[in-house]
């Protein structure tokens, strides 16, 4: 097969490495170092649902094992191009102030569990992404998972309707490259406008 895609001028696509989402802890650090920006405490996971009694059964147990901890509960939603999300939560965000941001390490651990329970279950293909939000107090920003590109990059919406703030976007993606494994293909930093979790 690699002979064919030499000869076609094709590479070999990316294999998701979901360890990477350890990676986010850090740069939480580095971000708060480098722009004043925190976790708000949320993060969530992007997936095509597919039809059926096992995925369904599948989505539950998830929910359920993720629900048997202390935390808040986990909060499902769907978006307007069918696209799932589980939205998960650190703490209350109403307890906290910006000076006691959370520790995001149960909620990235959280994150890789619904990934890997999904893709040990064989539905790996219908991950989209999984993401955390983060502010500044005035501006938000998600760190986003890519699950096929094994990849992360920065996404700024601002106030003003679908538009986003690529200068920081930009800024973000130079302070945390040290970090994080991040999308080379600025073509594939798809807004996630409205996203669960930002």
């Amino acid at each position: 097969m690699s002979f064919w895609r030499a000869l076609l001028g094709r590479s070999a696509p990316a294999k998701p490495d979901l360890d990477a989402l350890f990676g986010l802890p850090s740069a939480a650090v580095t971000l708060r170092a480098a722009s004043g920006f925190h976790p708000v405490g949320t993060g969530s996971v992007a997936f095509r649902a597919s039809e059926g009694a096992a995925f369904a059964e599948l989505e539950r147990d998830v929910t359920e094992l993720l629900n048997a901890g202390e935390g808040p509960p986990v909060e499902q939603t769907t978006d307007d191009y069918g696209y799932t999300w589980l939205v998960l939560r650190a703490s209350d965000p109403a307890a906290r102030s910006a000076e006691a941001a959370p520790d995001i390490t149960g909620l990235v651990t959280d994150l890789h569990a619904v990934n890997s329970t999904l893709e040990a279950n064989g539905y790996g293909p219908s991950l989209l992404c999984s993401l955390v939000g983060f502010t500044d107090g005035e501006r938000s920003l998600a760190l986003v998972y890519l699950y096929k590109r094994g990849t992360f990059y920065p996404f700024a919406p601002t106030g003003a309707g679908r538009r986003r703030d690529n200068a920081l976007e930009l800024q973000i993606e130079a302070a945390i490259g040290d970090d994080l494994p991040l999308e080379k293909d600025r073509s594939r930093w798809f807004p996630v406008y409205g996203a669960p979790g930002l």
